[in-house]
């Protein structure tokens, strides 16, 4: 059974989304707790990837830049050998490359993804479990290596790590940039290409949910048109503000910052769950 989705409701989960796309503390999982604890009833995986459309519209906003010269880069490649040796030619197959992971998975596991993955036992653990893969890739990584020294095989490990998000707990973000400072990326480095690196996936994710956004299945709060628009146009102006922080943030200061807050929410949730506060599905 489904209900509808109230106004402050859709503000409220705009704003988580914003705020949590691009920390690596998983925006799935933060959508799932907040609208559980809150609001007693779950947005949905639908409504999360759609939502995911203005937080990506915000990376295309921000590395319009970057994104228009890759793809220049790209196309010019393909059409010319002189032009393949070019950094940006490479970093488009990359990117495209590094999406195969998660787009098969994604459509493998599509209907576990929607309804076992979001209880929130599972939640609880991933937040804690992947928070020690976080402080490991800090506590191991080298960080000294930039963008412009990224391979074909950075590519395609932190496109395979990216897939890992799939399990809301886990965090887009945290898994591509914890592969990128195993591999001795800077933090820097390894958040950029995470950002393009996301992209064709997430666009890819909110169009194919769009239809199911509007006919939730199983018990959940249901959007209309109009409060989608605005929980995506929300999560658009507050994630462009996030990216450029954490752009900032990352170069002087490290991950642990993120690991403690996971380990806690994590063991808050814990609680809540064990004391009946809230229920898991």
């Amino acid at each position: 059974m489904t209900e509808s989705m109230t106004w402050l409701q859709t503000i409220i989960l705009g704003l988580v989304q914003g705020l949590t796309e691009f920390l690596p503390i998983s925006s799935s999982g933060h959508l799932r707790i907040v609208s559980e604890l809150f609001f007693g009833a779950d947005a949905g995986a639908s409504f999360t990837a759609v939502t995911q459309l203005g937080t990506e519209a915000a990376v295309l906003l921000f590395f319009a830049g970057d994104i228009w010269r890759i793809m220049r880069a790209w196309f010019r490649g393909v059409f010319h050998k002189e032009h393949r040796d070019n950094h940006d030619y490479k970093m488009g197959w990359y990117v495209i490359l590094g999406t195969i992971p998660i787009g098969i998975l994604g459509l493998v596991f599509k209907d576990e993804i929607r309804t076992v993955a979001r209880n929130l036992w599972l939640v609880a653990t991933m937040l804690i479990v992947f928070s020690f893969v976080i402080a490991a890739a800090e506590y191991y990584g080298r960080q000294r290596r930039t963008i412009e020294q990224l391979t074909l095989k950075d590519g395609l490990i932190m496109g395979s790590a990216q897939a890992l998000a799939l399990i809301p707990g886990v965090s887009r973000s945290g898994g591509t940039i914890s592969a990128g400072l195993f591999l001795g990326l800077t933090r820097e480095a390894a958040a950029r290409y995470s950002f393009l690196l996301a992209i064709p996936a997430v666009l890819a994710s909110g169009l194919f949910s769009l239809p199911d956004a509007f006919e939730p299945v199983g018990e959940g709060l249901e959007a209309s048109g109009a409060q989608l628009a605005v929980a995506t146009l929300i999560a658009f102006g507050v994630g462009y503000a996030a990216i450029a922080w954490l752009l900032k943030f990352v170069v002087n200061h490290s991950m642990y910052w993120f690991v403690g807050y996971r380990i806690i929410v994590g063991l808050l949730l814990f609680g809540l769950l064990g004391t009946g506060v809230i229920a898991a599905t």
